[in-house]
């Protein structure tokens, strides 16, 4: 999946040579296509799309005291925006119209507990409208109107989508388009799903290519500057939070006392075996390694063991020189003992997040999939035989020696 996110295109032999991974640990796969449609069977297409298959989820409520009826289905159309309405339904809450001085937005969605002990009942909804990366589709009175755009295509070209019409109240599967029955029909719908999307704001329409989509700047708790201090013994710092070294210069430096040889494990860690980079020690070395979207490692080790004593800086320094191919980030990374450069390669960096969810940025160990093997200890290959104060990581493109100066600063100011 992480190919899909940096726009490095699938190959067939690399995912060959994976078979018998998928599914596993050592891989982040989507399914094939096929599998895909096999599974949402009998309905068609998947995630992304309108159709039933991207859109058609099983719903189990549970509610002994409030339900006589027992293992039994319900056919009425809903839809997830209904379900905060049925919890305050069964709850007897009615919502508050503000809450802390702040107007509420009014909830689309309506309860389904009428459908508890009533399943012959008729649906409570109308319209449901959906939008997504360029999907669109419009469900109405038991009938649905869909695309079948390319979705995060970067294709645009709205206008020359082709829209089905299905009735779903007889054809649940969407297997007979009825669009060329039914003109008339299918353009009301059509004109519905537009003052939909009008009053839902979800113009203007969006296909933009994953990687377009997760490298836009995002809100942040906190603004981007150019230093980043993290210190160990707490939770992961979510990707989306954290610092971003994407294509530019970056330093880390870590702040560590070491009273004697045999200290090991991972000083600092961002990412995963699907892509990120770590900075560790071992066998008395210092470590950086840097796992291209899991494609592979590139690794520097230094030249020299690492010093002993409080206070010591042990950093690797990427100085970018470089785009190849654009957007893919090359120059030279550096690793030293304080102002003693002990090791140096050349290295790329990837265009994109290291990943979607989850494996966020540690100190002092590398909790999830390991971004290497490479580590010593047993997972989560937590730092032992010495003590991480804190970690800097710098991202201003200064020189290496700013490092230096930021834990100065860090020291003076305790």
């Amino acid at each position: 999946e992480n190919n899909i996110t940096n726009g490095i295109p699938d190959s067939m032999e690399q995912n060959l040579a994976l078979l018998g991974e998928l599914g596993g640990t050592k891989t982040y796969n989507h399914y094939p296509n096929g599998w895909a449609m096999a599974f949402n069977t009998p309905f068609k297409m998947w995630k992304r799309y309108e159709f039933n298959g991207g859109t058609s989820d099983p719903c189990i409520i549970s509610w002994p005291n409030g339900i006589t009826a027992k293992g039994e289905m319900r056919g009425q159309y809903h839809h997830a925006i209904d379900l905060v309405p049925t919890i305050l339904d069964c709850l007897g809450v009615e919502p508050p119209e503000t809450i802390g001085g702040h107007v509420q937005s009014g909830f689309d969605g309506v309860s389904m507990r009428y459908s508890f002990d009533q399943g012959t009942m008729p649906t409570a909804r109308a319209t449901q409208f959906y939008s997504m990366l360029g999907s669109r589709a419009i469900w109405h009175d038991g009938w649905k109107a869909v695309t079948t755009h390319p979705t995060i295509s970067g294709w645009s070209h709205f206008g020359s989508d082709t829209w089905e019409l299905y009735h779903t109240d007889v054809d649940r599967a969407e297997l007979h388009n009825l669009a060329d029955q039914e003109p008339e029909r299918l353009n009301e719908m059509i004109n519905l799903w537009y003052a939909e999307a009008g009053r839902n704001g979800a113009f203007p329409l969006d296909d933009r290519s994953a990687i377009e989509i997760l490298t836009t700047p995002r809100p942040l708790l906190s603004p981007a500057r150019n230093r980043y201090v993290y210190y160990p013994d707490l939770a992961e710092v979510p990707e989306s939070q954290a610092v971003n070294i994407r294509n530019r210069s970056y330093g880390i430096g870590a702040l560590v006392d070491i009273p004697a040889l045999g200290a090991e494990g991972v000083l600092f860690a961002h990412g995963s075996r699907f892509g990120g980079h770590a900075l560790y020690i071992k066998n008395n070395r210092l470590h950086y390694a840097y796992n291209w979207v899991g494609h592979f490692e590139q690794k520097i080790v230094g030249s020299e063991d690492v010093p002993v004593g409080n206070d010591l800086i042990l950093a690797a320094n990427f100085v970018k020189d470089g785009e190849d191919p654009p957007g893919v980030s090359t120059g030279m990374l550096s690793l030293y003992h304080g102002e003693t450069k002990v090791g140096e390669e050349r290295i790329k960096t990837q265009p994109g997040k290291f990943s979607i969810a989850g494996e966020g940025l540690c100190v002092g160990r590398d909790g999830g999939e390991p971004v290497t093997d490479d580590y010593p200890g047993p997972h989560p290959h937590e730092f032992t035989g010495g003590t991480i104060n804190r970690v800097a990581v710098d991202v201003s493109g200064e020189p290496y020696i700013d490092l230096e100066r930021e834990a100065a600063a860090m020291l003076a100011r305790e």
